[in-house]
């Protein structure tokens, strides 16, 4: 390779100069004196005493290589001695053991000594064992889960449960649980943390085994270990899922270490280092004839003469000191030649692990920590140019990639300091070496990207962007940052109660405001590190950087959509997903670096749009430029979608589908390697693409002959697509090919496109405009974005939100605590003491979760975190807004979208609370809006099939009319969006999920109904009222809006209302029926005599079922109240059998809850945990809200209807209205109700949630019913068994059927109707149904004539 100047070509090679006399004769050397003094400046050993000129020896080009073999001439008696020793069996070179030494699955770094497991409990152990000696290695902690760390023989075996220490000859030290461990364990030593290095000591002439943690040893852990024949002893380790280490096999005063250090090389190297040093610090002022002049070689613009290349020089030649940020590389020989010595002998080792991090990272940290960092990139840059110079290719790239693997290291491993300067000097080290163009390449290929099993992470620069939390305060400086601690009184979450700051005294006004200000002090310096992990993502997103290859962000995207497919399809297979601690914040710092390119790109063009205004196209989704691996589609199966919507692609996006393609590209078992072996046969196989102006079919093209190919894009169906330009119409010869291809088969043009190709928008619809919204692969990398937050950031974000919790649960044990201090009687000093440590230990606990909840707020839910996540909240709701205007091709788009839209919003709304709140937030009644209008849309959107999707969408919607301030967002939407999703929440529940459906009914209803104004369960206050951990209701918000929408709809048809309230009433019924069957078991479980306990899972379903009748019977007082006609106009031909089906099940629900010492009693009695809500009141109060409609607030001829049919059902009892009131039986006529006995149910002891005027109401309507009731049993004549029904023996015969004759009442067949047309008896079809009345008559007057 060589580096091209203006008329200067110099040759790598050309500077491997040795002590040739002929190649000493070199055009451009300096005079001899100066370049002896030049040589011996830089050559200078430093174990000698600088002599005078004179006294030493000449040096020049010739004789250097002696001199440096001089120099670098090492005592070799450590080398020799450096492979086997006694006691050591094994490479000298001590790696883990990943071929035969480990059990489980395992991630193993490539230098072989990090590990990080990815099973339940995975063994490694090292490729060397120990017999006789003392012996040492170490371990550093990364994180503090559980592990056993140690020694093991060979012969030990392990597995997923038993692991070091778990079996004979093994020992090991657990610091999670703080034991040692061998067969049985102990207690022992100390607890560690994530950063602690561990000392693992063996000492086989005593035969004991000790460990240190950081330095200060714990003590003997074991004695008398088995020695002799056969048995050594290899360091191994288990950690389970998700727990890493990193080894070191180094020294211990008075122990040997498993592995020397490579001294003699370490001492070659640092010279060098040295010499290197040296030369940047020197500077040639020669003096040189005319004709010869001086070259000036810039680091990163090549070789160009400087602008005193011709001016003769007079002055004596002489040595020139120099900072390094201002050296430069002049075109002088004499330096080149100087280098090229000195790197002839250091390449070699700059190839090693432990010198690079040893001699060559230290020296860059070193300029770094020193020096600007506008000087120490200047430095970098230069050093990284010299390495490309005289390296051979294959060296460099060797040094690159140990530097970069060390930098990883370092930074995951580095101790959290309060001013966060170990990770700030090893981000400003990666930010200079990546703003070299040729070394940001190559790394980025194959050192940050690299997509190996022995990786520790998928995407190694990952590590870059992650801040790892302080597990130990008083390490991370925490408390001398924020020296006031502060913690909320209660939680502010939306739903609950919180305290206003006006209520603060003074005294907490001032905490609160210190607590703050040490927070911003944080936060500052976490910023710090964010802009330079954030710098680190622009650079590997530049995209002008092609110059002689292919630019960093379509390396970068190629290597970041690997990412996401090995992520994605790990889902299920936890081992392969990444941290999601570290995916939140690469996430962060990923849109921080899209949004600057995306508004620089707009800049530039004025028809682009922001990054505010950004959204995903819907063409990608359905034109196969992108891949979306095996997620799931609104409308299922992507081949599923390419044969049902094939005429829609093509009409709407000129998206043709070959079906014979297609059939032939979903054949998992079709042999890619088959080549036809004939043009008949190619005839045979299907064709590629369709001419758009002819119906002649085009041959297969030849790159899909290829079996690499055809076999990489197997389960892609990349054949199965041929994209047409859609704004113009094509001519029969303009054909247009486009082929998806794989993420390592695209070409720039494949994405950002071409004058002829719109790349990753082709197929673009005519809804869509035609100006570009930014560059193609920046839609990419946004959509990358989208699908990370739904991998695992959002699970990650409500994982955290657990800190909070633990200091709200801390805080009000400690406010418990003090208020039983001021409570407890000052004579009872045992109490104040164990009172008051209590406090002290809840009042440290607080100290150090405030301080760590500073340190959460300030990287995960900072203001800025906020917007980020707003942002890509934004962004989904405007891409399926646009998707859906594509109509059925709406069914392409990804389920994430939707996911990530009701996910980020949940975010927002409750894990961002109480420091910052959604409402702040620019546009947050828009978004509100938008969101409430795909959510009412697309909850019962034909298009989307996948159930997950569809139950997430209702669960929203249900969430989204629990608040106020989302509900008015309905309200909002335009009335025909509103109309139609009231119209889908109507329809029959038995094809959908209905229980959710009937929950979003009910709290459109919460607060209008009969006692139904309660935020929480008022029976559990009435027994517990000073618990404040009772379950907490959402306040009501009803919306009388979509109540009167729901009110006309139910006026409209005559099929609509009868057809939702069956399907409610069925519901009723199993429901009900479900939960008195579940408290039967219960109730005969809690009678047993032995112990016996009942599984939690039944009494949520129990909980569940009783939760769901009542609020299928509020979603019927909802519909009386609005709709009363629907039931008590008789005219309607459904109207009676609703009211009779109504008044059966109301007088069921009311027999089985309020008979006296019965199976509900009992069960509410026993006040099990999960059943808080089962009580007489939810049900009672909804039921008596039913009636009190039909009984009071109708018409006079509905309530005499209501009254009769009320009457007639077998199953009334006046007893059980007469305990609504706590009254035991009915008082007699004209008398006054007497008052309640407060050991019974009365809705009188709820008047805080009871009105006076609803408790004249119930009294009114048992007055009513007391009054029908016995007017009913004086006027009822008896009736014979053979005038009863045959089927309930509870009404007389009143309707006949035809043609078979068979009877029935009305009730019994009206019921079977809905759901069956035979007879009960015969199984004859029933054409009719008369009433038994005129069917006699006729007979009668048939046989008198």
């Amino acid at each position: 390779m060589a580096f091209k100047g203006a008329g200067v070509s110099f040759s790598r090679k050309s500077y491997r100069l040795t002590s040739d006399a002929e190649k000493s004769r070199v055009t451009g050397i300096v005079q001899e004196k100066l370049l002896n003094d030049y040589l011996h400046r830089i050559f200078s050993s430093p174990d000698h005493a600088p002599t005078a000129a004179t006294s030493r020896k000449s040096l020049n080009f010739q004789n250097l290589p002696e001199h440096l073999d001089q120099l670098l001439h090492v005592d070799n008696e450590d080398e020799e001695n450096q492979g086997q020793v006694e006691g050591r069996l094994g490479p000298s070179t001590v790696v883990l053991d990943h071929t035969s030494g480990f059990e489980g699955l395992l991630l193993v770094d490539d230098d072989l000594l990090g590990v990080i497991g990815h099973s339940n409990f995975g063994t490694i152990r090292s490729t060397t064992c120990v017999y006789k000696g003392k012996w040492v290695y170490e371990v550093l902690i990364s994180s503090q889960g559980l592990m056993q760390i140690g020694w093991c023989t060979i012969n030990c075996r392990f597995n997923q449960e038993e692991g070091v220490g778990d079996t004979h000859n093994s020992y090991a030290y657990d610091g999670n649980r703080v034991r040692k461990w061998n067969v049985t364990t102990t207690n022992y030593g100390k607890a560690w943390a994530a950063g602690d290095i561990v000392s693992c000591l063996i000492d086989l002439d005593d035969g004991t085994l000790s460990f240190c943690l950081n330095g200060v040893s714990l003590g003997t852990a074991f004695e008398n270990l088995s020695r002799g024949l056969g048995m050594a002893y290899f360091p191994a380790i288990s950690l389970s899922f998700k727990e890493s280490v990193a080894f070191n096999f180094g020294s211990l005063t008075g122990y040997r270490p498993l592995q020397d250090p490579p001294r003699a090389d370490l001492v070659r190297a640092q010279k060098l280092l040295g010499c290197f040093q040296a030369v940047l610090s020197v500077e040639l002022d020669p003096v040189v004839s005319q004709d010869l002049g001086r070259v000036s070689w810039g680091p990163s613009t090549g070789l160009c003469p400087s602008q005193s290349s011709l001016i003769p020089y007079t002055q004596e030649g002489q040595l020139v000191e120099k900072e390094s940020s201002h050296w430069q590389l002049q075109g002088q020989p004499t330096v080149l030649l100087t280098l090229a010595h000195i790197f002839h002998r250091f390449a070699p080792l700059l190839r090693k692990v432990y010198l690079v991090e040893a001699v060559l990272v230290n020296f860059l940290l070193g300029i770094v920590e020193v020096g600007t960092p506008t000087k120490a990139q200047s430095v970098v840059r230069q050093v990284l140019d010299l390495l490309w110079l005289f390296m051979e290719d294959y060296e460099v790239q060797d040094c690159l990639k140990q530097l970069m693997m060390s930098l990883l290291r370092l930074y995951r491993f580095s101790p959290i300091v309060p001013d966060l300067g170990l990770q700030i000097h090893h981000l400003r080290l990666t930010v200079a070496i990546l703003k070299h163009e040729k070394s940001r390449k190559f790394l980025l290929s194959n050192v940050l990207s690299a997509l190996t099993t022995t990786s520790f992470d998928v995407l190694r620069s990952v590590v870059f962007f992650y801040i790892k939390s302080p597990l130990r305060v008083e390490e991370a400086g925490l408390q001398e940052l924020i020296p006031t601690t502060w913690w909320p009184h209660r939680s502010s979450r939306e739903g609950k109660e919180s305290k206003d700051m006006k209520d603060e005294n003074p005294e907490e006004r001032l905490r609160r405001r210190a607590y703050e200000r040490g927070c911003q002090r944080l936060k500052k310096r976490i910023e710090v590190v964010e802009e330079l992990q954030v710098q680190i993502l622009k650079l590997l997103l530049n995209n002008k950087d092609d110059n002689g290859g292919e630019a960093s962000r379509y390396i970068f995207l190629t290597k970041f959509r690997k990412f996401l497919q090995e992520n994605a399809s790990g889902r299920g297979n936890m081992p392969m997903l990444c941290p999601p601690e570290y995916m939140v914040c690469f996430l962060h710092r990923l849109i921080s670096a899209l949004r600057y390119y995306w508004d620089e790109y707009k800049a530039s063009n004025s028809r682009a749009s922001f990054s505010e205004e950004a959204y995903i196209p819907p063409q990608i989704f359905y034109n196969g430029k992108v891949d979306y691996f095996d997620l799931q589609r609104l409308g299922g199966l992507l081949s599923h979608l390419r044969k049902t919507l094939k005429d829609d692609l093509a009409s709407r996006a000129n998206i043709l589908i070959d079906p014979l393609e297609l059939q032939a590209a979903t054949m998992d078992d079709l042999d890619e390697d088959e080549e036809p072996a004939s043009a008949a046969a190619a005839a045979q196989r299907p064709m590629q693409a369709l001419a758009v102006g002819g119906a002649l079919p085009l041959p297969r093209p030849g790159w899909l002959s290829s079996p690499t190919l055809g076999r990489a894009n197997r389960f892609l169906s990349t054949a199965a697509v041929s994209l047409m330009t859609p704004r113009r119409p094509l001519s029969t010869s303009e054909k247009v090919k486009v082929r998806t291809l794989s993420a390592e088969q695209r070409t720039r043009e494949d994405i950002e496109g071409n004058h002829w190709n719109e790349g990753l928008l082709l197929g673009r619809p005519p809804e869509e405009p035609e100006q570009p919204l930014t560059e193609n692969s920046l839609l990419e990398v946004l959509d990358g974005a989208v699908i990370m937050y739904n991998l695992s950031v959002h699970q990650q974000l409500g994982k955290m939100v657990g800190v909070s919790d633990d200091v709200n649960e801390y805080a009000m044990a400690l406010r418990d605590t003090e208020d039983k201090l001021h409570r407890c009687p000052k004579w009872r000093k045992d109490i104040l003491a164990e009172l008051t440590k209590s406090q002290k230990v809840f009042s440290e606990k607080l100290d150090h979760l405030s301080r760590r909840l500073a340190w959460v707020h300030a990287t995960v839910y900072s203001q800025e975190k906020m917007l980020d996540i707003y942002w890509l909240l934004r962004v989904c709701l405007r891409t399926i807004e646009h998707g859906d205007r594509t109509g059925p091709l709406f069914a392409f788009m990804p389920e994430f979208y939707l996911s990530v839209a009701i996910n980020s919003y949940s975010a927002l709304k409750n894990y961002f609370g109480p420091v910052h709140s959604m409402e702040e937030l620019p546009g947050y009644e828009e978004t509100l809006t938008r969101l409430a209008a795909i959510l009412a849309k697309h909850f019962a959107d034909t298009r989307i099939v996948g159930t997950d999707i569809r139950d997430s969408l209702m669960q929203a919607l249900a969430s989204y009319v629990c608040y106020p301030h989302s509900l008015r967002a309905v309200e909002r939407i335009p009335e025909e969006q509103r109309i139609a999703m009231v119209r889908s929440l109507l329809a029959p529940y038995e094809q959908r999920p209905w229980a959710q459906t009937n929950w979003i009914l009910v709290r459109l209803w919460r607060g209008c109904g009969f006692g139904y104004r309660y935020t929480r369960l008022p029976h559990l206050l009435k027994t517990k009222p000073e618990d404040a951990n009772l379950p907490s209701l959402q306040k009501p918000c009803p919306s009388t809006l979509l109540q009167q929408h729901m009110a006309d709809l139910l006026r409209q048809g005559p099929d609509v209302a009868p057809s939702f309230l069956n399907s409610v009433l069925n519901q009723l019924n199993w429901a009900f029926s479900e939960f008195i069957g579940m408290i039967q078991e219960i109730q005969q479980a809690a009678e047993r005599l032995e112990r016996n306990f009942v599984d939690s899972r039944q009494l949520k379903v129990c909980a569940t079922c009783f939760d769901l009748s009542v609020s299928l019977l509020r979603v019927l007082e909802m519909t009386i109240t609005l709709v009363p006609e629907i039931f008590l106009d008789w005219a309607r031909p459904t109207s009676e059998m609703l009211l009779q089906r109504l008044a059966q099940l109301l007088n069921q629900v009311l027999n089985r809850v309020t008979a006296e010492r019965n199976l509900f009693d009992r069960v509410v009695t026993l006040r099990l945990p999960g059943l808080e809500s089962v009580d007489h009141y939810p049900i009672l109060v909804a039921v008596t809200g039913i009636l009190v409609r039909l009984l009071v607030h109708g018409p006079a001829s509905g309530k005499e209807r209501a009254t009769s049919v009320l009457l007639a059902d077998p199953c009334f009892q006046l007893r059980s209205i007469c305990y609504l009131l706590g009254q035991p039986e009915p008082p007699a006529p004209g008398t006054a109700l007497p008052a309640p006995d407060r050991k019974r149910f009365s809705l009188q002891s709820y008047t805080d949630y009871i009105s006076v005027e609803e408790l004249a109401q119930v009294e009114q309507m048992l007055a009513h019913l007391t009054s029908a009731s016995a007017q009913a049993a004086a006027a009822s004549l008896p009736t014979s068994e053979e005038d009863l029904c045959p089927i309930c023996y509870a009404h007389p015969i009143s309707a006949v059927f035809q043609p078979c004759g068979h009877k029935s009442c009305k009730a019994c067949i009206n019921q079977h109707l809905m759901n069956n047309k035979d007879c009960f008896f015969c199984k004859a079809t029933i054409e009719s149904v008369e009433d038994w009345e005129k069917a006699a008559n006729a007979s009668a007057t048939s046989s008198t004539t």
